[in-house]
This record gives C-alpha cells, structure tokens and sequence, in this order.
C-alpha cells in the first residue's frame, strides 16, 4: 500500500488485515509506503507508527520517490481509501501489471475492472480486506490474470493520448457552451 498515511485511506484497516493474515498463517508481506503527516488531523501519529514497527505486522517503508520500482517488487497493490478521485496509484499499479485490492467506493471502484484487474471490498471492512488480499496470495493464477488485465486497461483508458484526447474534448465543450 502505498497512500499518504491517512486514516480514510484505509491505513488502520490495512494494518489490522495484516495482523488478521498474520493470525491465519498466511505467508505475506505486508508494506506500507509513505509517512505521517502532522498537518493533518487524520494523519496517523508517530505513536502509532513506532506501535506498528515494534508490532512488525507491517514493513513501515516510510516516503519512496520509488513507487514503480516498489510495485515491480509486489504481486498486489492495495488501496482501502474511504474515497478518492480517480487515485493514482491505482493506475499506477494497473502500468505495472499489479492485481489490486481496492475499496468499492466512487474513484478506487473507477480504477479497476471489478474481478477482471483487481478485487473490490467493503470500506473499513478489515475482514473482507484481508480476506482478498489472501484470495490473491494464494490463487496464483487469478493474480497473474488479473495484473495481465491491469496492464491492458492501463494501456487502454489510462494511456496519455486517451487522456489527453479527453481534456480536449472537455475544453471544446466547454468553448462551444460558453
């Protein structure tokens, strides 16, 4: 997971699938990538960080300028968000051929091609969360399909002529109305 440590980014849920995954044996790591920020009321705090480090449920990676890099190294990109815009490091994650857990909320839902590139959960549901991410560490096959998907819909909606092409479809729009 890799998100400004917020709490409606799913930061809690995320640790406590990871304990839940822990407690079931399954044979996971789990990363967090990205630090607190104290400007923001919803930030996780550096208490809970050190609680988290001592606990060892989660890799803390901290801030990565890396992010493509740390997603060619993982076989799942997970996002529990409470809500977003079209979050980027979901599409980021579809470039890189990564199978995603996401929430089923307006944006991450947007993101993903529902059981085609990725699994949708529950927002703040830590079961379900934990329930797919193991879905994926143990179903090979599913995760392969799935990351083979990411990487063709990255190409096809996320690419930057298509996104281009929008904006200017957008702006002739607005030209023509105005």
């Amino acid at each position: 997971m890799a998100a400004r440590l917020l709490r409606d980014k799913g930061v809690f849920e995320f640790v406590e699938a990871a304990r839940l995954l822990r407690s079931r044996g399954v044979d996971v790591e789990m990363k967090l990538i990205g630090s607190a920020d104290a400007g923001n009321l919803t930030s996780v705090t550096e208490a809970e960080l050190d609680k988290w480090r001592k606990e060892g449920v989660v890799e803390l990676m901290g801030f990565r300028p890396d992010i493509a890099a740390q997603y060619a190294a993982a076989n799942i990109v997970c996002l529990p968000s409470y809500r977003e815009g079209l979050p980027k490091s979901l599409v980021e994650a579809a470039a890189c051929g990564r199978a995603v857990v996401t929430t089923d909320v307006p944006g991450c839902r947007d993101a993903i091609t529902p059981n085609e590139t990725g699994l949708l959960v529950p927002v703040k549901d830590s079961v379900a969360l934990a329930d797919a991410i193991q879905k994926l560490v143990e179903d090979s096959e599913l995760r392969t399909r799935m990351a083979k998907a990411g990487r063709e819909l990255a190409e096809e909606a996320f690419s930057i002529e298509k996104i281009v092409a929008q904006h200017v479809k957008i702006y002739e729009e607005v030209s023509a109305n105005g």
